[in-house]
């Protein structure tokens, strides 16, 4: 019993070896080596790619070179540049109109007669009255010259031919103003009187009002005052005319910030020779503050924040290269790049969500219409 144990236990030890060093080969001829569920990690972990070597697919775009125009926007209304009352200076009845509703006339043009024949008369009667105190002066000199007349008596007839003149001057002057003229050029309204109607004096019969050009009040924050000048151009749109614009120049600025509404009040200088613009309209005011030509765009969707700065990823031999950028002004789907980017770089428009610096990048054509 004693040898059968020996060679049983002799044949267990033999067998315990072999497995050792089977299991051993087996062990370090499988991937990465090493033993246990620890090789098998190793040989996953250095299988899968980093970010920097995964292919992300992108669109992008390149930078583009336009002018930009820094503007701000009002509203304001025309005004006419020249505007009167016509009405008369004396009273009267109202004789004949000189012009149609609406008619383009001119300064000095004949707009409105009142009957003068009462003042024709006036005017008869001071000529004769002057007349008759002319004769009287040269008589009572003539007289004095001689020492026959008294000092009482030629300085009575100097004052009788000094006021004869006064009441000449003062029928011819009251002639005068029973023809109403145009006082300046421009456009007669709607009058409101009728011929035959006897009118007071100051008493409204038309407007006047000059429009070419034609004036544009508006107004703009106080935060702009550094902003305005005069000779600043405008651009105007109306609108009672869509689809045209306007364009103008500043030509004043009121010395005194309008404390209700904390606003600039302007007035500008429109031309105005086909008449199209009239007082009164709404109008929409863009004012040019400053005019970048070669200025850099790129589309919004580019921009991302982070850390309360703005980044974009530009495209750099194949990868992605975070930037960070400073902005501008903005457009429909496009936004100005002041600083961080040059003419000739390239951005991604899309899919930058997935990146990181450094990303390997396969740029596809931006979808049409985007």
């Amino acid at each position: 019993m004693t040898g059968k144990a020996g060679f049983w236990l002799g044949f267990a030890a033999l067998a315990a070896v072999g497995g050792g060093g089977a299991y051993y080969a087996y062990d370090h001829a499988r991937p990465g080596g090493g033993t246990g569920a620890s090789g098998y990690a190793t040989a996953s972990t250095q299988a899968a790619p980093g970010p920097s070597q995964r292919v992300v697919a992108v669109e992008a775009e390149s930078v583009r070179v336009d002018t930009v125009v820094e503007d701000l926007r009002a509203v304001g209304t025309l005004r006419p540049n020249e505007a009167v009352t016509v009405a008369p200076e004396i009273a009267g009845r109202v004789e004949r109109f000189g012009f149609r509703e609406g008619q383009a006339v001119k300064a000095g043009d004949v707009l409105v007669e009142l009957d003068a024949s009462i003042l024709r008369a006036e005017l008869a009667k001071a000529r004769a009255d002057l007349t008759l105190a002319r004769a009287n002066h040269e008589r009572a000199i003539a007289l004095a010259g001689q020492g026959m007349g008294t000092l009482r008596a030629r300085d009575e007839a100097v004052g009788a031919y000094q006021a004869a003149e006064a009441n000449l001057a003062l029928a011819e002057a009251r002639l005068q103003k029973a023809t109403i003229t145009a006082p300046l050029s421009g456009v007669v309204g709607l009058r409101s009187v009728s011929a035959g109607a006897y009118v007071a004096p100051g008493e409204r019969i038309v407007e006047l009002a000059g429009i070419d050009p034609i004036k544009l009040d508006f107004r703009v924050p106080e935060l702009a005052l550094s902003s305005v000048r005069r000779g600043q151009r405008v651009r105007v749109t109306l609108d009672a005319l869509p689809g045209k614009a306007f364009e103008g120049e500043i030509y004043a600025i009121d010395p005194i910030v309008d404390v209700s509404g904390r606003a600039i009040r302007l007035r500008a200088r429109i031309p105005n020779p086909q008449g199209e613009l009239s007082p009164g309209l709404f109008a929409r005011v863009q004012l040019v503050v400053e005019r970048r030509e070669s200025s850099l765009l790129i589309p919004e969707s580019a921009v991302f924040a982070a850390d309360q700065k703005q980044f974009v990823y530009r495209v750099v031999d194949g990868r992605a290269v975070r930037t960070e950028v400073v902005l501008g002004q903005r457009r429909p789907g496009y936004v100005e790049i002041r600083g961080g980017l040059g003419r000739a770089d390239v951005v991604v428009t899309a899919g930058h969500q997935k990146l990181r610096e450094g990303s390997r990048l396969q740029v596809a054509a931006p979808a049409k219409g985007a």
